[in-house]
């Protein structure tokens, strides 16, 4: 265990913008800027197809139980194909029925596996945004690999999706991660932070990066993991009320975090669907991909 000197800066920062949050000057006045996220990771989970010891535990409907070492866990792959060969698909044609727009968590092994959805994501108009190499830990993998894992991601996006990513965020990160970001460089933003409800800055190798913070609870992730979301309404009136509370504060940002092979299954893509409506109709709401939402803060909030 590591305990800071006293003398140390503590590296946390708990203030923020404390009781007076700046202005954010949504477009068109709006009072929430919503992000949604659709986190594409089928293929790069654990498997021995992938060189690990043993199978994915996280994030499927069957959680806990112990992985199978040394061999497929052909269910659980199951489950993950489930989310690129239909749950993708199905939340790309809600939202183009809406006309609104997401942002894409695109791991790099996954969407090496499915370059027809890669180009899909483009097609339709969302941002493709970093989402790691593989869709592991990165807490205790070597640095020298984790900077070529970034690098790989950012190559394999580039050349499926026709324009380097500008967005970057690991989820399981290593203590390392926002450094080796930075030193790849070309990003606009990263979101490895739940802190805030507004962009924020934070200082990395002496110079400032943008921060877009994530969300782990308006998210389909709490369907797979205790204590989460047990009915499909519940889901739905999370997201609700999250939202028109921070309706009625105004100047805020909302994320809503989903996973092709949770919210893609048919009960949970008809309960994105009614929020989405909900959102829709809320003239106050700008749904704005994660890059629109930092180029706006970047010319309207440059760091100080």
């Amino acid at each position: 265990m590591t305990i800071l000197d006293a003398q140390d800066p503590y590296p946390r920062n708990f203030v923020g913008y404390g009781a007076n949050p700046p202005d954010p000057r949504w477009p068109g006045g709006a009072r929430v800027a919503l992000s949604f996220v659709l986190n594409y990771e089928e293929g790069a989970e654990n498997t021995v197809l992938n060189g690990d010891a043993g199978s994915e535990l996280y994030l499927h409907e069957v959680p806990g139980g112990s992985p199978v070492l040394g061999d497929r866990n052909r269910t659980v792959e199951s489950q993950f194909d489930y989310g690129a060969r239909a749950g993708a698909w199905r939340v790309l044609r809600l939202f183009a029925e809406r006309g609104l727009k997401l942002t894409v968590y695109g791991v790099g092994r996954a969407l090496e596996l499915n370059p027809e959805l890669a180009r899909a994501f483009v097609a339709q108009g969302h941002e493709v945004a970093s989402h790691g190499w593989r869709w592991i830990d990165y807490h205790d993998v070597p640095e020298a690999v984790e900077r070529e894992h970034i690098a790989a991601c950012v190559r394999t996006i580039t050349e499926l999706c026709g324009r380097p990513p500008v967005g970057w965020y690991t989820g399981r990160v290593s203590p390392r991660t926002r450094r080796l970001v930075a030193e790849q460089g070309g990003f606009l933003y990263d979101s490895d932070a739940y802190d805030d409800d507004l962009p924020h800055y934070v200082e990395v190798a002496g110079k400032p990066r943008l921060i877009i913070p994530y969300t782990l609870d308006n998210n389909d992730m709490k369907f797979a993991v205790p204590p989460g979301f047990t009915s499909n309404d519940g889901y739905e009136q999370h997201m609700r009320d999250s939202l028109d509370l921070l309706r009625r504060e105004g100047g805020r940002m909302m994320s809503v975090g989903m996973h092709c092979r949770l919210v893609g299954r048919p009960a949970r893509a008809a309960a994105l669907a009614r929020f989405m409506d909900h959102a829709a109709s809320c003239p106050d709401v700008w749904v704005a991909t994660r890059e629109e939402i930092a180029r706006h803060w970047l010319r309207e909030h440059p760091p100080g």
